[in-house]
């Protein structure tokens, strides 16, 4: 068995080189943190939340037992989604008195399907430099695990609770030539992934990721008609953060919806809306949901 080779002797030479860097005073630092295995961390990560003044995250106990476990104490100030402009005038105070602040969430890069969208801009529009420090990010992780081909990929994040408002959003996404990227929650999964199926074809390929980096991390692709299946065969597959990732639309997929839009044209000069999304279904064999919500907007046009 090969002897794994010493973290701390390997790394040295380079935390030596990344002490000596510069880190501006005044400065905010958007600081990417593990999403599950605290190894993930950067050495640059390390560094900067060694000497920040302050770290303004989302949850502080769970900031303040990551910290512990780098052997870091620091001053916290809680930055969520309900105080964010709130904070953000407290954080430029700071910044402006020459402070460094690092901003986290709690898990992953913050400001994105996390809080600090609203503070990084605050800091920008009162003059202060924004320094991002990267790391792990959830969507770039299920990604290169997916082996989907697509050279292009929507992030989309949390899609809607609500089921209308969800199927409206699917459906605007259906003609992509893109990877979906969405992000769910557990005792949601099966529904999105209903939901997924009523838009989508039944033959594109689906990516469940969830619980990455830790211990019970799962990957799981197959076709969409297959999904509800796999999902419901075992509770356990239920459980934990998921990214979900679906293959993006294919040209015939164009071809097949500006096909269906052709006759939905026809069909509406002489039919009401929810009849011609109907026959239109017979004809195409695409979904009367999903047609009769693109019939309405060709109407209001």
């Amino acid at each position: 068995m090969t002897e794994p080779v010493s973290s701390l002797s390997a790394a040295s030479p380079i935390m030596h080189e990344v002490s000596r860097q510069i880190y501006p005073a005044s400065a905010l630092y958007v600081l990417a943190t593990p999403i599950g295995n605290a190894g993930d961390v950067t050495l640059r990560g390390l560094q900067v939340l060694s000497m920040v003044d302050a770290v303004a995250c989302e949850d502080t106990r769970n900031t303040a037992q990551l910290l512990t476990r780098y052997g870091l104490s620091k001053t916290l100030i809680a930055a969520h989604q309900h105080n964010e402009r709130e904070v953000a005038e407290k954080l430029i105070a700071r910044l402006q008195a020459g402070e460094r602040i690092a901003l986290v969430s709690d898990a992953g890069t913050p400001a994105i399907s996390d809080p600090g969208a609203r503070i990084v801009d605050a800091v920008l529009q009162a003059g202060l430099r924004v320094i991002p420090v990267p790391g792990a990010s959830a969507v770039v992780t299920a990604l290169s695990a997916s082996g989907l081909g697509d050279d292009r990929f929507y992030f989309y994040g949390f899609l809607p609770a609500k089921a209308k408002q969800r199927e409206t959003a699917l459906t605007g996404l259906r003609t992509l030539p893109a990877t979906l990227v969405f992000y769910e929650a557990p005792h949601r999964i099966v529904e999105t992934t209903d939901a997924l199926a009523a838009i989508f074809e039944p033959d594109r390929q689906i990516v469940f990721a969830r619980e990455l980096t830790k211990l019970f991390e799962q990957i799981h692709r197959c076709a969409l008609k297959d999904a509800a299946a796999w999902l419901t065969a075992d509770a356990n597959r239920q459980r934990g953060e998921f990214v979900i990732l679906l293959e993006g639309a294919s040209a015939v997929a164009d071809a097949d919806d500006a096909e269906a839009e052709r006759i939905l044209a026809i069909l509406l000069a002489e039919c009401p809306v929810s009849q011609a999304a109907a026959l239109a279904a017979q004809i195409t064999g695409q979904k009367k949901n999903a047609l009769y919500e693109r019939a309405l907007k060709m109407k209001a046009r």
